[in-house]
């Protein structure tokens, strides 16, 4: 099998154990442009979950921080479990998709 190949996938794979961290230095080590495509895209899908999590986050402080009626608390927090569920669904989306293109690389 191919290395490229194996490094390439293993980008996608990495959301596993080192989500972003490999695909960018693979991007900055390896010259094969095939395999810096890869690194790029699994690069901004695994930046994906952590960009929406922190905008989660900080949602959650200023909304927890800045709401004072009782009334409004318990509407946020639904609206907040609702934008957790959607960053859950996201975020096992592209856990799938980062699987397939493993896949897709190695079969190819």
């Amino acid at each position: 099998m191919d290395n490229n190949k194996m490094i390439s996938a293993l980008c996608y794979v990495s959301l596993l154990f080192a989500p972003f961290l490999l695909p960018l230095v693979v991007y900055f080590v390896i010259k094969n442009n095939e395999v810096k495509y890869h690194a790029k895209r699994a690069f901004i899908s695994h930046l994906i979950p952590v960009v929406i999590g922190m905008l989660l986050g900080i949602f959650g402080i200023f909304g927890i921080l800045t709401v004072t009626s009782t009334d409004f608390m318990n509407g946020f927090i639904i609206l907040l479990l609702a934008f957790m569920a959607l960053y859950l669904l996201i975020t096992i989306i592209l856990l799938i998709w980062n699987l397939i293109q493993a896949v897709r690389v190695l079969k190819a």
